[in-house]
């Protein structure tokens, strides 16, 4: 019997919409901490949705290349996960790891062969790899922005790495997206909203139902 698909719902920045996706059967939150991003929740609110969101489902705050008093300073608020989602080496995964005492989410984008033959040195160090698009040459913040990246480059991938899948999924898609490559998990941001930052209800409730009926 295979585990449950991880559903990750992730730039939740109310209490709303938070309410909205543990209702839905979300198994985690996002919550952005990076403050390009349209969906970048402030150090105080922060710590409430973390609290909000305790013993009800796992919460995970992205980071971007994050020092180490930011590091200690999101460790502080006690989420289950830090996603690290910027250029962090394998060697500064670690040390996040070790310094943080929480549980750590690597990103790594993917646009080609030699993305994917780099994922095995994070999945021994980081507790869980989520493979993302590679984002656009100009663009201004990391991530796929949207778009989903060529999921039959991941037929090279070690297949006793487990990962998350993220990178312009949909509630369109990401079943198609399970069937092909059987992630441990998926993870929308911008797939579910109505514009940028503006999580949509519906559209939330059908990513859910979509994916545990592929899953």
């Amino acid at each position: 019997m295979a585990d449950p698909l991880i559903i990750k719902i992730c730039g939740i920045k109310t209490f709303d919409m938070l309410d909205v996706a543990i209702a839905a059967g979300a198994d985690m939150i996002g919550f952005m901490h990076f403050a390009r991003s349209p969906r970048h929740v402030p150090i105080d609110m922060l710590g409430e949705l973390i609290s909000a969101a305790r013993g009800q489902v796992e919460s995970c705050v992205v980071l971007v290349n994050p020092d180490n008093s930011s590091v200690a300073e999101i460790a502080a608020l006690g989420p289950d996960w830090i996603q690290l989602h910027g250029p962090e080496s394998p060697h500064r995964v670690e040390a996040i790891r070790a310094e943080a005492g929480v549980e750590i989410m690597k990103a790594l984008p993917i646009g080609s062969a030699e993305d994917v033959a780099q994922v095995a040195g994070f999945a021994g160090i980081a507790d869980r790899v989520l493979l993302d698009a590679k984002p656009p040459k100009n663009a201004d913040r990391p991530g796929g922005l949207g778009e989903s990246f060529d999921w039959s480059l991941l037929k090279a991938l070690d297949p006793s790495i487990p990962f998350m899948l993220s990178g312009g999924l949909t509630p369109d898609n990401v079943a198609q997206a399970i069937k092909t490559v059987a992630p441990l998990g998926v993870d929308v941001s911008s797939g579910v909203e109505r514009a940028p930052g503006i999580k949509d209800k519906r559209l939330i409730e059908a990513f859910i139902r979509n994916a545990r009926a592929a899953g």
